[in-house]
């Protein structure tokens, strides 16, 4: 292992574009993935000193059963037989075989001592804790949502970790470093109890992005003259109506071209007048049309301002994009197929897997982006702070269906996947790679890989992220709200965590110390290495055996091995987090620092995903905040509430909020399916008619309430811990 001296906060929103390789050196500083302190400037660094956890000693080879993994058989701590294969040999030089630990869990072993016993199903975090909850007896440590430990903790079940704090002195000292983090995890006020170990796949950074086919794009929008093109189709009948302004001047905050500042466009109607409404008055119109209409738009709307380079305004470093001006776009996309890929088929707007509800809500969040709702991407269930300092349901809200509507206008229009309306048509898998689908919502680099794997085959070819869209945002700074960009797609804990099951360490102190352990461990230096990066035998080193590195949000962090690149291409299409999980056994939970994913973003994802960070930082996108802030509509939601027994009962008995509004793989979503089809279920003929049903038939104003309650006295809480 490689001496570590310290763990720093990570800064805030640090423009990616800026970063280079540094090269070697012998220190290490591992960057701890969670936001500074409330008190602490941006940017500013939280040293945290760490001692070895010396009271939790155990019996050498103790055994843990671990329930434990990601969403799947191949994502877990053992290899399963399908990624094994007759056997799998990896950059280590190990040969490995189905049923054996992976490398991460086989290093844990070696440095801690304990040795583990696979009990896990390959289910997601709920569905695995559901399995298990009626015979935790089973198992030592099993995966669980973050509401449902919780939850099973409240009833004492599940291990409370606030009552070992003082033994675990890399946890402790990652939670006093950043009390926001410990906010986010309290399970009950009263005792300050934290029933799960919390998971971070990065923090405080942008999470979800547009992403977009840009070079075509550029295509269909530069140039001098008119567009032509020797076929195109005819645009489907008008059903989405305008949302931004049909007359008036609005303006909006970009960046600079050049990136290096800010300044002020103006979206001028009174010129211009609203492409959408121009379009739908226009009646019956071609591709060639409808390109040539918003090549003008552009030009008089922005008076000139983009130039011939009209497509960044979609795509640039200086882009002020609106849902209207996308759905105009979507138009000419679907139009010109012919032109973009040579076919008589282009799908507009997808989510990554059509056929699968976990993919599938991503729609409705980037309807929340487009259209200025909140509460469609909560770190829990569908709730966020208003600016009154309060609970608000997005469920019970007017304004969610009034968005999910405009989404359905355009399924019906054709400018939204048919996988995604049908989701028994074709697979949306092939897409990016058949020169297909034009744009979907998604994360950075598992997305903007195909870059290197699917596109190019014909030179130009682009698929990256496009900057967050402008819409009227209402956070209480005008009556009329803000026209603004905005995203609540925030990193924080993630909504998943392991627990220590109580009936299953029972009464055998090696077992709990054992566990206790193992999550301290990886909140260590060392361990958030591991737990990031895999064993050393995966990272590059010098001479002297000390890590390569290279800055990284102003840290140095470990360069991944030649070897380990390069499997990770051969294994796994250069998706990192399909190769660390399926392979390295590492961010299955714990701390995950981005630095080992930002080396194998593309060129193209890194590029995009620049220009975000970029505005980021200059202020022209907005964000929650993992604080406590002075307008509360700014305050990320905490992954838990500290909601007790009681009230757990009655949340839980309030099945179709959970049933009906479920993000889980193989289930439904009422918002999925309002995009999809419409208004079509019972009770939900419309938008006041959802409210109610939502409200009062299926419990939403009583579970609101019971939020509500838990938040004030976490709030409460925090004061104490900051007083």
């Amino acid at each position: 292992m490689k001496n570590v001296s310290r763990i720093i906060a990570a800064v805030l929103a640090v423009c990616l574009i800026t970063l280079c390789f540094a090269g070697c050196g012998k220190k290490l500083e591992v960057p701890q993935t969670a936001a500074p302190a409330p008190t602490a400037a941006a940017g500013e660094a939280a040293p945290v000193e760490t001692t070895a956890a010396a009271d939790l000693s155990f019996a050498k080879g103790t055994i843990l059963r671990m329930a434990t993994g990601y969403n799947s058989g191949k994502t877990g701590l053992f290899f399963d037989a399908e990624t094994a294969g007759e056997g799998i040999t990896l950059a280590d030089g190990v040969t490995y075989q189905a049923g054996d630990l992976k490398p991460t869990w086989v290093e844990v072993q070696n440095r801690l001592g304990m040795v583990f016993e696979n009990k896990y199903q390959g289910n997601s975090a709920a569905k695995e804790f559901e399995y298990w909850k009626d015979r935790l007896n089973e198992v030592d440590l099993v995966s669980g949502t973050a509401v449902l430990l919780s939850e099973y903790g409240e009833n004492g079940s599940i291990v409370n970790l606030a009552d070992y704090l003082d033994m675990m002195p890399n946890f402790k000292a990652y939670l006093e470093a950043n009390p926001i983090v410990r906010l986010s995890i309290t399970g009950n006020t009263t005792t300050g109890a934290i029933y799960f170990s919390p998971y971070f796949d990065g923090v405080n950074d942008i999470e979800r992005m547009p992403l977009m086919r840009t070079d075509w794009v550029q295509k269909l929008l530069d140039g001098e003259g008119e567009f032509t093109a020797e076929k195109s189709g005819t645009l489907a009948a008008a059903v989405y109506e305008p949302y931004m302004p049909t007359s008036g001047k609005i303006t909006v905050d970009v960046v600079t071209l050049d990136g290096t500042s800010t300044e002020t466009v103006t979206k001028d109607y009174d010129t211009a007048g609203n492409i959408v409404a121009k379009m739908n008055e226009a009646g019956k119109i071609d591709g060639v049309t409808a390109v040539n209409m918003l090549r003008t738009y552009i030009d008089e709307a922005y008076n000139g301002y983009y130039g011939t380079e009209r497509s960044n305004l979609f795509v640039g470093q200086n882009a002020a994009w609106d849902a209207d001006e996308l759905v105009a776009l979507l138009r000419c996309m679907v139009s010109n197929a012919q032109t973009l890929n040579g076919t008589d088929s282009v799908q507009g707007l997808f989510s990554r897997e059509d056929d699968n509800n976990q993919r599938r809500v991503d729609m409705f969040r980037f309807a929340g982006v487009l259209f200025g709702v909140r509460g469609l991407e909560s770190r829990q269930d569908y709730l966020y702070v208003g600016n009154d300092g309060k609970l608000h349901d997005s469920r019970m809200e007017q304004t969610t269906y009034e968005a999910l509507e405009r989404m359905n206008a355009m399924a019906k229009e054709g400018l939204i996947s048919k996988a995604f309306i049908d989701c028994s048509a074709e697979s949306t898998a092939t897409y990016l790679e058949n020169d297909l689908g034009f744009m979907h919502y998604d994360y950075n680099q598992t997305q903007t890989v195909y870059n290197e794997t699917k596109l190019q085959q014909d030179e130009g070819e682009k698929y990256m992220a496009a900057m967050v869209p402008v819409a009227r945002w209402y956070d209480g700074s005008s009556s009329d709200g803000v026209y603004m960009r905005f995203t609540e797609s925030w990193r924080s804990v993630k909504t998943d965590g392991w627990g220590i099951s109580v009936a299953g360490v029972g009464n055998d102190q090696d077992k709990l110390n054992a566990c206790l352990k193992l999550i301290d461990y990886a909140f260590s230096p060392e361990g958030q290495i591991l737990m990031s990066y895999g064993p050393d035998a995966f990272i590059k080193t010098n001479a002297d055996g000390s890590y390569v590195t290279f800055n990284f949000n102003g840290t140095e962090m470990p360069v991944i091995a030649d070897a380990t690149y390069a499997e990770l291409w051969e294994k796994a299409s250069g998706n990192y987090t399909n190769y660390a999980r399926m392979y390295l056994g590492s961010t299955l939970s714990f701390a995950k620092s981005q630095a080992f994913e930002y080396q194998c973003t593309s060129g193209a994802g890194k590029e995009g995903a620049g220009y975000i960070s970029n505005a980021i930082a200059l202020g022209t996108i907005k964000h929650v905040e993992l604080a406590l802030t002075d307008n509360a509509w700014y305050t990320s939601i905490p992954t838990v509430l500290p909601t007790t027994t009681v009230e757990n009962d009655m949340i839980n008995s309030f099945t179709d909020l959970k049933t009906k509004f479920s993000s889980s793989k193989g289930d439904a979503n009422s918002f999925v399916s309002i995009i999809a089809s419409g208004y079509t279920e019972e009770g939900m003929g419309s938008a006041a008619e959802a409210v109610k049903t939502v409200s009062d038939s299926m419990g939403g104003n009583q579970y609101l309430q019971l939020k509500q309650m838990a938040w004030e006295r976490l709030t409460a809480y925090y004061d104490t811990l900051n007083g």
